[in-house]
């Protein structure tokens, strides 16, 4: 560990702020155990995140706002609309080069993944979220293949009298956002509406965004014993794509954009919509719970491949994507007490079953000699991929001991029918089954001192994008197994004094058949099972309500990546012991918050990453280390029947000069995606309850 890190960790400890409501040193989870529970008494790593931490002085556009602050994540905004946050859950989906893979998202029930393990953090609708629960380590392996870590985000209910609420704030950079809300409920039914539209010229050239988001959730309780939740979002998002840069491009102008880009005017537009239904019934002390869900995904992106590279292979599948996806599925569970055992013993029975279908073309990214628009026909397939998972899991509270118990049978099909059969036939399909089995154990020390162990077995398939290549013959890559894993976690969770909550976790994780880049040229990326990966951390958290008016959160990540084996990537050797790109060896996340009254609330923010390695070889230069600080405050007053709100925020104070993420392995040698300087926020937003 780098000598300055104890230091800003001192430092950190003590300037971080936020609200007044004191700390929740219990706060109710239903990640891992499936059944609502206090998160302090569950034998893995959890984490919830309260509503006041995701909105009060947060401009509700990112979820790396919030996630910062959960140990064992690392959350990299790209500052790219086009390819969305990069988020790693102790190393998991480190590789990802667009979106978030190797980690379940799910929104009020209804997966944001795809079952191949592809998701979209930018479908969270952050205005409308309740809480948002992180789950790590072995007990996440439940959740199904790719799920490496597990973030569920819930929207909160429309409850009280009738409410109007609208925003409007100015930012940095042209950014401009607008929001318009309702909502009103009772003990019997409640409805919540949003709507929002956001507008940046983007920190670099060539990276503005448009994103519309609109959101509906209406709850009834027919009857006394059963509840049932609407709920509709969509996303509409039309964004340019600045692509990485090079070393000496980021050191010559941070905000440049690689010529490529403007070539071939990289973007990509998407337009997103899904309705969900959620349904629980109590059946004397037992609980049934389904869920419904449906809907469609629209992409079209334009890269920039070179029109030499398409034209000089007929295999080759074009420089525009563009595809129409129907996604849909469901899951049942039954939770059952059992009264005859001694304790508190509950067994839990469910069935989760997942499908998404890409009518997928691709196209020549010219016409001619002019480029940047849609040519001819290289690529028109149905690309399908379902799972179909039961899993049992046991939960039993007895005395000072707690066990948590389960076994999930998973089961993935990815299926390809090439219907552009000019350069041969690719179709084909591929099955992967698995049973993943995990197991907690708690022991109460003190009420005050929990610790505990866990171990699971993990399985990761590869992705649709991942399978799209074979190396050097093209065609779709069916011989790709999935990555396997053996997780081991051990921890302590203690409350200090009456307002101060410690976790802390050691873990370790051995991965065979990791997937790795086989080689990365002509604009196609191909991989292979070559490699076993170890991963070995500490996690750490502080949340400390230090006096009335001052409170103090610290996240702490320590991480070694390593691969375990010697393999070849790009026809270059990889020694055992390099590390995995990716993957910063030590995060730190401070806050300290100030209310001194109601209605004010001001709070410094620091975050420390350690330098990251680009490539699997660890000889590119790798983005550097940095530490940064955020200051925001939050400002409301009541007059009647109205409520008033202002938020600021400035970022970057020191206008340090950093990567913010990376591209891992790029083939052009472009993994740098650069990190805004010293910029702000300004917000104001009102409530009308009648």
């Amino acid at each position: 560990m780098p000598r300055r890190l104890p230091l800003l960790s001192s430092l950190l400890i003590a300037p971080f702020a936020t609200a007044a409501s004191g700390v929740d040193l219990q706060p109710l989870v239903v990640s891992g155990s499936r059944s609502e529970a206090a998160g302090f008494d569950l034998p893995f790593s959890v984490d919830s995140l309260d509503r006041r931490q995701i909105s009060e002085g947060q401009p509700g556009i990112n979820a790396s706002e919030v996630l910062q602050r959960v140990p064992g994540l690392v959350v990299q905004n790209r500052q790219n609309y086009a390819q969305d946050l990069q988020i790693s859950s102790r190393g998991f989906g480190a590789r990802s080069t667009f979106g978030v893979r190797g980690i379940k998202l799910i929104a009020d029930g209804i997966p944001a993944s795809t079952p191949d393990g592809q998701g979209q953090a930018a479908t969270f609708n952050l205005d409308t979220a309740e809480r948002i629960e992180v789950l790590r380590g072995p007990m996440a392996t439940l959740y199904g293949s790719n799920a490496g870590g597990v973030i569920q985000v819930f929207s909160r209910d429309g409850a009280g009298p009738p409410q109007v609420s609208a925003g409007s704030a100015l930012g940095s950079d042209g950014l401009r956002r607008e929001r318009l809300g309702a909502q009103g409920g009772n003990e019997q039914a409640g409805f919540l509406i949003d709507s929002s539209r956001l507008d940046t010229d983007g920190y670099r050239d060539h990276s503005s965004a448009r994103r519309e988001q609109n959101f509906a959730k209406l709850h009834v309780k027919p009857d006394a014993d059963s509840r049932l939740a609407l709920i509709y979002s969509d996303l509409n998002q039309q964004s340019d794509d600045p692509l990485g840069l090079s070393w000496d491009a980021y050191r010559a102008d941070p905000r440049s954009v690689a010529p490529v880009a403007l070539q071939f005017n990289t973007r990509k537009s998407i337009d997103h919509r899904q309705l969900g239904l959620n349904y629980e019934r109590d059946v004397g002390a037992a609980r049934l719970q389904s869920t419904l869900y449906a809907g469609t995904r629209r992409v079209v992106q334009y890269q920039s491949i070179p029109r030499a590279v398409q034209l000089a292979s007929a295999t080759h599948a074009g420089g525009v994507i563009d595809f129409d996806r129907d996604f849909y599925g469901g899951s049942l569970r039954w939770l059952q007490p059992v009264e005859a055992l001694p304790g508190e013993f509950e067994w839990v029975l469910g069935l989760d079953y997942d499908v998404s279908e890409d009518d997928r073309q691709g196209y020549e990214n010219f016409v001619g000699t002019q480029l940047g628009v849609k040519g001819r026909l290289r690529r028109d397939e149905i690309d399908t991929v379902s799972s179909l998972d039961p899993y049992l899991q046991a939960n039993w509270r007895l005395g000072d001991w707690t066990l948590q118990a389960g076994l999930r049978h998973n089961r993935v099909e990815a299926e390809v029918d090439d219907r552009f059969l000019a350069n041969g036939d690719d179709s084909g399909s591929r099955t992967y089954q698995r049973n993943t089995p995990a197991l907690g154990v708690m022991y109460a020390f003190t009420p005050e001192l929990h610790g505990y162990m866990s171990a699971g077995k993990g399985f990761e398939t590869p992705t649709m994008t991942e399978l799209a290549y074979s190396p050097g013959a093209g065609g779709f890559n069916l011989g790709l197994d999935p990555s396997t894993s053996t997780q081991y976690e051990i921890g302590l969770k203690a409350r200090l004094g009456a307002g101060t909550r410690l976790n802390a976790a050691l873990f370790e994780i051995h991965t065979d058949d990791e997937l790795v880049v086989a080689s990365a040229e002509g604009g196609r990326t191909t991989y292979q099972n070559a490699a076993r990966t170890l991963r070995q951390g500490l996690e750490l958290s502080l949340d400390s309500q230090l006096n009335e008016h001052w409170r103090a959160n610290l996240a702490y990540t320590r991480l070694s990546a390593t691969y375990d084996d010697d393999f070849v990537s790009n026809g270059q050797t990889i020694p055992k012991g390099r590390h995995l790109p990716g993957v910063p060896g030590t995060t730190v996340y401070g806050e300290l918050a100030w209310q001194p009254r109601q209605g004010f609330s001001s709070a410094l923010e620091g975050l420390y990453r350690s330098q990251v390695y680009v490539d699997d070889s660890n000889q590119a230069k790798p983005a550097p280390s940095y530490a940064v600080f955020n200051w925001r405050a939050r400002f409301e007053q009541q007059l009647d029947h109205w409520t008033f709100g202002q938020t600021l925020r400035l970022d970057n104070l020191l206008d340090r000069e950093y990567i913010g993420s990376v591209i891992v392995a790029d083939g052009n040698g472009r993994y740098y995606e650069p990190a805004p300087g010293r910029n702000w926020y300004a917000g104001a937003d009102l409530a009308y309850r009648f």
